[in-house]
């Protein structure tokens, strides 16, 4: 992508109304766009990010069985009553639309996804199932102050299984809950994101969230060092050890957090309600068994920029950079310009993603707007390098530069 033709422009400043860190760094730099609070547009590179997060998850959720779907966002008010969450659940968007038909836009997908599972499952030879969804969600959420971690639109994923047995759903949340840590060690986050326990609701002891570390985190977890696991605060006031490893709470160390995935066992709660149930081997009739499974794919892109920034901007790790290379023309005249095209040709073949800074602009905007962009590797072809036959590499997560012969850049980046 050639930077004088893209979309997007970056900012020195920005409205003092933005005070979280993760959406002034990504409104300045040019990945979002802010519509009002808590409603973001994802601009070309913003988008590119958020594509290879989901992807991410995506592929993961595969592994394990996920069959993909999408559900609607414009939900009847009958499916909520049926649940009583239609007067319950505070953050419901409501709606009416003609000759008075109430909705509500989708904040969770419960109340569709059972009455759809139960179109197709009979027996219990139709069990288990596992399917997921990529989805908008819309909460009306009170405090949309923190970006990407807190909007009153963001991207979810949401995967819903069903079971004959309790035993069946149990070992399927445990192959979820190996998932999620390979979907984080995917994007760097897996040494500083802990499972903690948090309250189970009706048909569990503990529900299971994934908090990940972050300085400027909404949450507070209290953490077992020995044995790594979490507790939230609705929890750790009614525990007096840890539950593995008998630590006393007052070793924990309490740590601000982002919770970046949540667990649940949801038993019969939403079965029951859609008089959902199916045949068992002794020709019974039995309720279906459910588990639900959230990741947020924008809540992370928030969370990925909380925690890789410096000074000078974002530093994306590379699974999730909307380009692997920045590349630079830095030259007094249009001498190098041809090269630096032809530069940018011959990365592009190698099956690199390469935005190219082609514009007309001096070298400390060019410098600067890459590191508020942040892509892992900045490459400069400037007239000094060029009597080289070089290019400077440097990068983003590091202060050295080095200079490396074009004939040699196939083995740089080892294709």
């Amino acid at each position: 992508m050639r930077q004088s033709e893209l979309f997007t422009k970056t900012k020195k400043e920005i409205g003092s109304e933005e005070v979280s860190l993760n959406a002034s760094l990504l409104i300045r730099a040019g990945f979002i766009d802010k519509l009002s609070a808590g409603v973001y547009t994802y601009l070309p590179l913003g988008l590119r990010v958020l594509n290879k997060i989901e992807n991410i998850i995506r592929n993961e959720m595969n592994a394990i069985g996920g069959q993909e779907i999408l559900m609607p966002g414009l939900t009847p008010k009958e499916i909520w009553g049926k649940t009583n969450r239609w007067e319950n659940f505070d953050a419901l968007f409501k709606l009416t639309g003609i000759e008075d038909k109430e909705y509500a836009l989708g904040a969770t997908h419960e109340e569709v996804v059972t009455p759809l599972a139960k179109k197709f499952i009979f027996s219990y030879k139709d069990l288990p199932q596992y399917i997921y969804q990529i989805q908008t969600k819309y909460r009306n959420e009170a405090r949309a102050k923190s970006g990407l971690l807190r909007g009153r639109e963001f991207r979810m994923k949401d995967l819903y299984s069903f079971h004959a047995d309790a035993k069946d759903l149990d070992s399927y949340y445990e192959k979820v809950k190996q998932a999620y840590f390979k979907i984080f060690k995917q994007l760097g986050l897996d040494k500083i994101t802990y499972i903690t326990l948090s309250s189970g609701g009706a048909f569990s002891k503990y529900s299971h969230e994934f908090q990940t570390l972050a300085q400027n985190g909404e949450d507070t977890i209290y953490l077992c060092e020995k044995c790594k696991i979490a507790y939230n605060k609705e929890v750790i006031d009614e525990i007096t050890e840890c539950e593995v490893c008998k630590m006393k709470k007052e070793n924990f160390k309490e740590l601000k957090s982002i919770e970046t995935g949540n667990i649940f066992r949801l038993g019969n709660r939403f079965t029951e309600a859609f008089g959902f149930k199916f045949k068992d081997k002794e020709g019974a009739m039995q309720d279906v068994i459910m588990g639900c499974y959230g990741i947020g794919p924008s809540r992370i892109m928030g969370t990925l920029v909380e925690i890789n920034n410096d000074g000078k901007g974002i530093i994306w790790p590379e699974n999730v950079a909307p380009y692997q290379v920045h590349l630079l023309l830095i030259a007094k005249d249009n001498s190098l310009a041809k090269k630096a095209d032809k530069l940018y040709d011959d990365l592009t073949k190698m099956g690199l993603e390469v935005l190219y800074d082609d514009r007309d602009e001096s070298a400390g905007v060019k410098l600067n707007d890459s590191d508020l962009i942040g892509l892992p590797i900045r490459l400069i072809l400037s007239e000094k390098t060029d009597k080289e036959a070089s290019v400077e590499i440097k990068k983003r997560n590091s202060d050295k530069a080095e200079l490396v012969k074009l004939t040699k850049l196939k083995n740089y980046f080892k294709l």
